[in-house]
């Protein structure tokens, strides 16, 4: 490997080394490679009557993100198709560093949410939701009982 002062070689993928290049492996994430521990990064705010979350989804459209409510469990996936037409008019492709591919993330939001609640909008790249906070059943408190 060449050394590099900003962290991440530029070179990495034309010097491979076939042992640990990820390439190679089975392990590699078909969608964004070597850089899919970025993917669906999620921060999760807390507010007064609800949970905001902000998720990272660079690359998708609006029309290849769902996000479906069951159990109790909020599901956000997002699906990418690419074209494998390997010709162009400008010429033949040297490398391809697109997939296809797709991504889940579940968050648990409470038995008592449903998709009605949930307000959710897709910009620059990141999807909003917005989940009010439901008051969750008490659990019947314990009572002891006196043995004799």
């Amino acid at each position: 490997m060449l050394p590099s002062i900003f962290g991440e070689n530029l070179f990495d993928d034309f010097f491979m080394d076939p042992f640990n290049d990820p390439f190679f492996t089975s392990s590699r994430n078909a969608l964004y490679g070597k850089h899919s521990k970025n993917l669906m990064k999620t921060d999760v705010r807390e507010t007064d009557g609800s949970y905001e979350l902000d998720i990272d989804l660079p690359g998708f459209k609006k029309d290849e993100i769902s996000a479906e409510i069951r159990d109790g469990y909020l599901t956000v996936s997002a699906a990418k198709g690419l074209d494998k037409d390997q010709s162009d008019k400008e010429g033949r492709y040297i490398r391809r560093e697109r997939y296809a591919g797709q991504c889940s993330r579940s968050f648990y939001v409470g038995e008592g949410v449903t998709e009605q609640d949930i307000n959710a909008k897709f910009e620059d790249g990141i999807l909003r939701l917005s989940i009010p906070k439901k008051e969750q059943p008490q659990l019947p408190q314990t009572r002891r009982i006196a043995i004799e």
